[in-house]
């Protein structure tokens, strides 16, 4: 919860908003909230020291626990809502918050996403589901997405947060506009609770739904952030989804995942936040770690270990969860 915290308060502080307390609303994202909190509690309990379970436990393992906390430090009364959709997390929040906003609740959301899960419950869990990279002797090059010799992801913590609102009322108060949210995609593969559909049928279905909501046509991305988290079966299906989509014009793609690891619920936020500075900055960030393509993955630049230059006006965003969740953001330049 304290990435969240952290993350909401830099947001509203760099917005300069004058919160209007019941037009004003937030949602959270995360995929297994208070988890780290129960491993350890349980921990204390099994020996004995039922003390040790304080009469705050179950407030701080609810889901909506984070977004309310935040709430109520900043008088938000609007929509409170908590999303948590494995992985895509962080991006579905970002969709639900404007969902709030078009169907006139709200005039400014808070997006946050947030994840802090490194305990023993979820580490030897996802090992043994053979999720993660064995490369316990070089941390800094374990996580590799799209190469030939990844072997799975690294876990990641930390925390993002959006402040998002209509136009019209970011133009009345004069905010600095970073970027739009241009089109949201959420599907399904209802296939497997772990694997991605081998055709990535849901993967290509977000993403077309996303591109459709923002009007646009898909030759005019020219930046994908991808889930890309270093596991064998994710990195190839979604290589090949991204093909389907930008069959006519491949955009740069890359996975920031190499350096910051697999962030869960937060990685959906923070990485719309990496597209947005990519727009403004003309910066692409690079896929660390990316020594040797996987042939499988071949025929799309990753940018690889270096960042490059490239003036670009829409960026995609896709995080993808188990469950076959899906998730696809579309952020632009704002042009007025």
């Amino acid at each position: 919860m304290q990435y969240a915290y952290i993350a909401a308060e830099e947001a509203l502080k760099q917005s300069n908003l004058e919160i209007e307390p019941e037009r004003t609303g937030i949602v959270m994202g995360t995929a297994m909230n208070g988890i780290a909190t129960i491993a350890f509690t349980q921990d204390a309990l099994s020996g004995a020291a039922h003390k040790k379970v304080g009469p705050r436990f179950i407030p701080k393992i609810l889901g909506n626990i984070a977004a309310a906390n935040i709430a109520i430090d900043h008088n938000i009364q609007g929509p409170s809502l908590t999303v948590s959709t494995a992985c895509s997390s962080g991006g579905d929040a970002i969709n639900t918050a404007c969902m709030c906003m078009q169907t006139g609740k709200a005039d400014v959301m808070l997006a946050v996403g947030a994840e802090s899960v490194l305990c023993p419950l979820v580490i030897y869990s996802l090992a043994n589901a053979k999720a993660l990279s064995r490369r316990n002797d070089s941390p800094a090059t374990a996580s590799r997405p799209f190469d030939v010799t990844r072997d799975g992801f690294v876990i990641g913590e930390g925390g993002g947060a959006l402040v998002l609102e209509t136009e019209e009322h970011a133009l009345a108060r004069g905010a600095k506009i970073y970027g739009e949210v241009l089109g949201c995609g959420n599907t399904d593969d209802a296939y497997h609770v772990t694997a991605p559909h081998p055709e990535g049928r849901g993967a290509i279905a977000c993403m077309k739904q996303a591109i459709a909501q923002a009007n646009i046509d898909a030759s005019q991305i020219g930046y994908v952030n991808a889930h890309g988290t270093a596991t064998n079966k994710g990195d190839t299906v979604e290589t090949a989804s991204i093909k389907s989509v930008f069959s006519d014009k491949l955009p740069y793609v890359s996975s920031t995942k190499g350096a910051t690891g697999h962030m869960m619920g937060a990685g959906g936020i923070t990485e719309v936040i990496t597209c947005v500075k990519a727009i403004e900055t003309g910066v692409i960030p690079p896929t660390i770690n990316l020594n040797e393509v996987d042939p499988e993955c071949s025929g799309i630049d990753f940018v690889a270990n270096t960042a490059k230059k490239a003036e670009i006006d829409y960026a995609m965003s896709n995080a993808f969860g188990f469950g076959g969740q899906n998730s696809s953001i579309i952020v632009g330049r704002y042009k007025g």
